[in-house]
């Protein structure tokens, strides 16, 4: 009989640090609007202040003079180190709606993750071709028959919903490594009009854009998402709203890199220093080689996924067209 794990989501509960009570029963992305007067620039303040208080925690967090371990993901520790128990399989089926970072964005991953793997080289990256941002999360944990059973509710409006971003298209601005004691991404704001930085999309671009420039924001596009699955007749049951948009990089499976108050000082300081470099060299920079803008749907749509989804893997159930 397999092991009984418990996944990080029970001990690293992932907290709404924005301040937005969310209201029973209605769209929970519209709380968030509403509270900020659907107002961009109000929207990228409060998706900055969840993350950057986020920030302050878990740096108190890793420099406690109490700090017992990381928060190691039992799964895939055994997912990259079968020797811990044979035959593991990983049965959390899930469904989600992704968007997939285009090029200029994997390569400012890539490089982040360089910096960071220089400073903690134990730590397990994500690698690029699984990179994803989760717009939507529809089920999670649930047996393969369940998610199979979601899927073909919602199998008509799939390709309306997978293809949505070619017609609605938001931006994504000032990315920032965003970290807890179980894992470390690549955060963004919703835009609030800086620059665009983009590469123009792919020649010709026909689409006929029902919604775009700042006024449509990420959250904007969150919101409608969470309405084209009800739509579609399926109940969404995430795991949490939090005003987030984030691309994960990785994780941590040994606590080798973090074992001193000296080593997490050196953690912490190293992703400040990422983080001021980014803010500096890389933000609303068009000489930068890097680029930190991403409008979410160039060169690829939502990439609706079903499966053990979980450290980027699954299977594509429908796409999207990209711009």
């Amino acid at each position: 009989m397999g092991s009984v794990l418990e996944s990080t989501d029970i001990k690293n509960k992932l907290e709404d640090l924005s301040g937005v009570l969310l209201k029973p029963g209605e769209n929970p992305y519209n709380a968030l609007i509403e509270a900020c007067d659907d107002e961009p620039a109000k929207i990228q303040a409060l998706y900055s202040a969840h993350r950057t208080r986020r920030n302050t925690q878990q740096r108190e967090k890793f420099l406690a003079s109490d700090f017992t371990e990381l928060i190691i993901d039992p799964f895939l520790l055994r997912l990259e180190n079968p020797q811990i128990e044979p035959g593991f399989k990983d049965t959390r089926y899930c469904m989600t709606f992704w968007g997939r970072p285009p090029i200029h964005i994997l390569e400012l991953a890539e490089v982040i993750q360089k910096k960071l793997k220089d400073v903690a080289p134990n730590i397990w990256l994500m690698p690029l071709h699984r990179m994803h941002i989760t717009t939507l999360e529809i089920a999670f944990s649930r047996t393969s028959s369940e998610i199979e059973a979601l899927k073909e509710t919602l199998k008509p409006a799939m390709p309306t919903i997978a293809s949505f971003t070619y017609q609605h298209r938001s931006r994504l601005v000032k990315p920032m490594i965003s970290y807890d004691l179980s894992a470390f991404a690549l955060s963004f704001l919703p835009a609030a009009g800086e620059p665009a930085l983009s590469p123009p999309p792919t020649a010709p671009d026909t689409a006929q854009v029902l919604k775009e420039g700042d006024a449509y924001t990420y959250h904007h596009l969150r919101h409608d998402m969470w309405e084209q699955a009800k739509d579609a007749g399926v109940t969404v049951t995430s795991r949490y709203v939090v005003p987030s948009a984030h691309v994960t990089l990785g994780r941590y499976v040994t606590g080798a890199d973090h074992a001193t108050p000296a080593q997490r000082r050196r953690w912490v300081d190293a992703i400040d220093e990422v983080n001021a470099w980014l803010e500096a060299e890389v933000w609303d920079n068009a000489a930068s080689r890097l680029v930190g803008e991403w409008v979410v749907g160039q060169e690829r749509g939502f990439d609706i996924r079903v499966g053990t989804l979980w450290y980027g893997g699954g299977r594509t159930a429908q796409a999207g067209e990209g711009f």
